[in-house]
């Protein structure tokens, strides 16, 4: 399968600006670029899924490169509901630190800095070299600036749009960029420097956007309870995106794999009937969950979340070391208690019962364990020194319900 009917199937393409770009695309040898913002110092699993193309179009014969935004950052890309908060220089500067770092280190492909670029340019070189090609009435027809015009849009953010063409410009003249790739929220700055170029220089250049991942309800994919699912392992641990993985929607899974993986089609397919016909084995999310950790954070990052989950399941704690205990309970509540604490109060404390009737029929019957030992003893208190590390203590309830436990 070529690359353009591949991305076609994969549902890796939305908008395109040119009809040759299918035959551009599978003829391979164009340079072409992908870019985000440094607003933070990790990306998430939402950049991931449009970073990854940039692989994909290697593999068939492009070349990228990967735009870290340290001018375009200071300023913001218009948010469709509110103006962007502004961040300091030394933060953006930070922030594209990290995200070279990261990007270099997963895609291993050359990371460039528009600051490089941007920051020289004076107030009137601007509006005499690059705003003289802008024609209001073409920016104001733009999907977000059009969404935010009754609420309010500063001229800041107005003229981002301007900020992102002048990047295709000087990447076209100066690196041979003749294709920009982005999510679809980008598709209004990809077009502007279309223009550009076409204005500027009489030349024809292309872009195309991907859809942005979702979950079934169309809320951003790669947040669970609010919370982002970062690249960097130390801002969210293998075990913690295996979770998010397994758990991912029955019905998106399979976009999921298409977006996610680098799994041929036969493959996709089997698992899909596979998914069909016996849901309870859950064999897309795991194959899921193994495709994207392994190619982040490698094969054993993947064995130790697979340990981790099973462990939990089982209910064999002590088979974990203390970071891996930690993996497991980073989203759980932490309760602090006094040293030598009543289990059947603690219990009802925690919430884990509503009484201390309950608390005592689910201890008799074998329901509560303790770092992962049964315990039926109605006078069993928790005790410091039998913590895990003498800091972390797991209480669980019935077959599914963990307490994480530190003491004062």
């Amino acid at each position: 399968m070529q690359i353009y009917d591949e991305l076609v199937w994969r549902g890796l393409i939305k908008d395109e600006s040119s009809p040759e770009l299918k035959d551009l695309l599978n003829k391979g040898g164009m340079t072409f670029y992908i870019g985000t913002d440094p607003t933070g110092d990790s990306m998430h699993i939402g950049h991931f899924s449009s970073f990854l193309i940039s692989k994909r179009l290697k593999n068939a014969g492009h070349n990228p490169i990967l735009l870290v935004g340290g001018g375009t950052g200071l300023i913001g890309d218009p948010k469709p509901e509110a103006e962007r908060p502004m961040i300091t220089v030394e933060e953006v500067q930070h922030n594209y630190e990290c995200l070279k770092k990261q990007a270099e280190d997963i895609f291993g492909f050359e990371v460039v800095n528009n600051y490089d670029w941007l920051k020289d340019f004076s107030y009137i070189d601007w509006l005499r070299d690059v705003g003289k090609y802008f024609n209001i009435g073409y920016m104001l027809n733009k999907d977000i600036v059009r969404r935010r015009l009754d609420e309010g849009i500063t001229y800041t953010e107005f003229s981002y749009m301007t900020m992102q063409a002048y990047d295709f410009l000087h990447l076209y003249q100066t690196r041979n960029v003749t294709l920009q790739v982005a999510g679809q929220d980008q598709w209004g700055n990809i077009t502007a420097g279309i223009e550009l170029i076409r204005k500027k220089l009489g030349k024809e250049v292309y872009g195309f956007t991907m859809p942005l991942l979702t979950k079934a309800d169309g809320q951003k994919f790669g947040k669970t309870n609010g919370k982002a699912i970062w690249l960097d392992i130390n801002k969210t641990s293998a075990y913690e995106m295996y979770q998010f993985f397994i758990n991912s929607e029955d019905d998106k899974v399979i976009d999921y794999l298409k977006f996610l993986t680098f799994l041929s089609k036969e493959e996709i397919e089997a698992l899909e009937v596979l998914h069909r016909e016996h849901p309870e084995q859950r064999a897309a999310h795991k194959a899921l969950a193994r495709e994207v950790i392994t190619f982040l954070h490698g094969e054993a990052a993947y064995e130790s979340a697979v340990r981790i989950a099973e462990t939990f399941f089982k209910g064999n704690l002590k088979d974990l070391s203390y970071e891996e205990l930690k993996q497991g309970t980073a989203d759980l509540e932490k309760h602090i208690i006094p040293d030598k604490a009543p289990l059947i109060n603690t219990l009802v404390a925690i919430g884990a019962c509503h009484s201390n009737r309950e608390a005592r029929e689910l201890i008799s019957g074998s329901s509560i364990s303790v770092n992962g030992e049964k315990v039926t003893d109605l006078d069993y208190a928790l005790n410091k020194e039998d913590a895990f590390n003498n800091e972390l203590t797991i209480i669980k309830k019935g077959k599914k319900y963990y307490y994480a436990i530190n003491f004062e």
